[in-house]
């Protein structure tokens, strides 16, 4: 008889400190909702680490991103390089270049897509199936939350997305996981919300002489 009924608590135990982890994830999952949702522009430092292919590369740069679809990357170390959508088109450019590649922002499928995340786009627990704690990951700051869940509209190639949480429900963090084993790390340091960012930072104009390839970018 005893030996049951501890079984039935422990059972019971474990159920509400299982039920209880899904509800703290659930309230933090929304408390960044909530912050990113009031952002309207966002300024930040990035770290950008790719490991897979063989290849191992780390860049650096600062980023811009606007309400709706907007976003300038400026890569500046080790090699400068331009990514910037103002909405509607997206450009990618190196500096010294013959030609700059463009593409419809809808067209293009690319791995910033879950940086969406930053501006309040989307909702944690919806776009990321089986949203939970990763006690695995070591977070890059003592006290922040390391999160892992499957990416809704990109399950077919990426496995996993990591996002590191702040005290202040800051994103530090997006770690993509891609289902051939790749990795890509996106880091973020100082970051710096509605703040008046002017728009002709969104646009791009090719410098003279440089050819414009369209429908590249994604494919």
């Amino acid at each position: 008889m005893y030996p049951i009924i501890k079984l039935v608590a422990a059972c019971i135990l474990a159920n509400s400190i299982a039920l209880a982890v899904t509800n703290d994830v659930s309230r933090l999952a929304s408390a960044v909702d909530y912050k990113y949702n009031h952002i309207s522009t966002l300024q930040s430092d990035f770290t950008e680490i790719y490991r897979g292919s063989g290849s191992d590369r780390t860049e650096t740069g600062a980023l811009w991103l606007k309400k709706p679809g907007k976003m300038r990357w400026e890569y500046r170390s080790p090699k400068e390089k331009l990514f910037v959508s103002d909405g509607r088109d997206v450009w990618f450019y190196v500096p010294g270049d013959r030609q700059v590649e463009r593409s419809k922002l809808k067209k293009v499928e690319d791995l910033r897509s879950p940086v969406g995340f930053l501006l309040g786009q989307t909702k944690l627990e919806k776009e990321l199936r089986g949203l939970s704690d990763a006690p695995d990951l070591t977070p890059l700051e003592s006290g922040d939350r390391v999160l892992r869940g499957v990416p809704q509209a990109m399950a077919d190639r990426v496995s996993g997305v990591v996002l590191e949480i702040t005290p202040e429900n800051w994103i530090r963090r997006i770690l993509i996981e891609e289902v051939d084993g790749s990795v890509t790390d996106f880091r973020f340091n100082n970051q710096r919300a509605n703040i008046d960012i002017p728009e002709d930072r969104f646009r791009f104009s090719p410098p003279p002489g440089v050819v414009i390839v369209d429908g590249q970018l994604g494919q």
